[in-house]
């Protein structure tokens, strides 16, 4: 099954010189290329592989200046496609990723089951258990607001980046308009989703040592929700109005106007009633209420066909050279 695709490992590096060359030495055998991006980490990580590792699987790229662990995995995926890779693995070097779960990252996509493939923490609940208090509430939020956004109903833990991408997306994906920091993963989801590319969670374990992060929670927690709006309404506005236009699109375009002009028209008369002593007249409310009703319903309809729209079909078999594909022989 993974004979016939040439498997690339990304490691972007930054202050992960106590964990990385462990990281290297887990590596499994079905792997081609492990690539690591020092991504002008202080610790001088890229140096220490160069020193200390004797894998000749390895390569070393630099980065002259800090890009972000997306603009790493960016300068990655890169040069995997250009070593001939089909499939391009991100692990990071921090240790909290098992190496040896890569060949469930890659089977969805050597079957033909999926283009990109992510690792899930929540899938069982004593993993669940196990996850910091602070981490497990912030990923839980943060996949609520992705779903939204990236429209990968079926998926969850999007900051997760624990992924495998068949290559041939890059031909789809604009990779130089995915962001470049730590808002990577959910804007990376936003822009397959945008081409039908099928996306599928992997369940895995997290490991929780005592390295430290470079993640800074009121940081990023701003760009996040930012990220994620944006990229709701570019997702609306493609998928409903630019690329196609059904009935789903007349529910987005007549439902949340009317929910929030009922909500509006509501509490003004409501407010205006009771500053002059008065009750409303029963049409007053009927018109308010109605125009909430009417607007609800719309809205879940369209909720309801957004959650069914998730993409079933893959693209990268279309996308492989036909020495590549499992064709039928005449």
């Amino acid at each position: 099954m993974y004979d016939r695709l040439k498997i690339a490992v990304v490691i972007p590096c930054y202050k992960v010189a106590g964990a990385v060359l462990d990281v290297l030495e887990r590596m499994p055998a079905i792997v081609d290329h492990i690539i690591c991006v020092d991504d002008a980490c202080p610790d001088a990580s890229g140096r220490l592989i160069q020193q200390s590792c004797r894998d000749p699987r390895v390569v070393v790229v630099f980065h002259e200046r800090n890009t972000g662990v997306g603009g790493a995995v960016k300068t990655g995926y890169l040069a995997a496609r250009a070593a001939g890779c089909d499939v391009a693995v991100k692990v990071d070097g921090d240790g909290q990723m098992d190496p040896q779960l890569i060949p469930a990252f890659v089977k969805p996509i050597a079957l033909g089951q999926a283009d990109y493939t992510k690792g899930n923490r929540f899938f069982r609940i004593e993993d669940v258990r196990r996850m910091p208090r602070i981490r497990l509430i912030g990923n839980a939020a943060l996949s609520f607001l992705s779903k939204f956004s990236t429209g990968y109903w079926n998926l969850f833990d999007p900051t997760n980046g624990y992924t495998a991408l068949h290559l041939s997306m890059l031909d789809l994906v604009p990779l130089r308009k995915v962001a470049d920091r730590y808002f990577f993963e959910t804007d990376l989801l936003f822009r397959l989703y945008c081409v039908r590319a099928v996306a599928r969670d992997v369940p895995m374990v997290a490991v929780y040592g005592d390295e430290q992060s470079s993640l800074k929670i009121t940081r990023v927690l701003g760009p996040f929700i930012a990220g994620n709006l944006r990229n709701l309404v570019k997702r609306t506005f493609y998928g409903y109005f630019l690329r196609d236009f059904h009935v789903a699109s007349l529910q987005v375009l007549l439902g949340p106007p009317l929910l929030l002009g009922g909500g509006v028209f509501g509490a003004w008369h409501w407010w205006r009633a009771a500053s002059e002593g008065h009750v409303a007249t029963a049409g007053t409310v009927m018109i308010g209420a109605l125009l909430i009703i009417v607007g609800m319903q719309l809205t879940l309809a369209a909720l309801s066909f957004d959650v069914a729209n998730v993409p079933t079909q893959p693209l990268h078999p279309m996308l492989e050279a036909p020495d590549k594909r499992d064709v039928p022989k005449p």
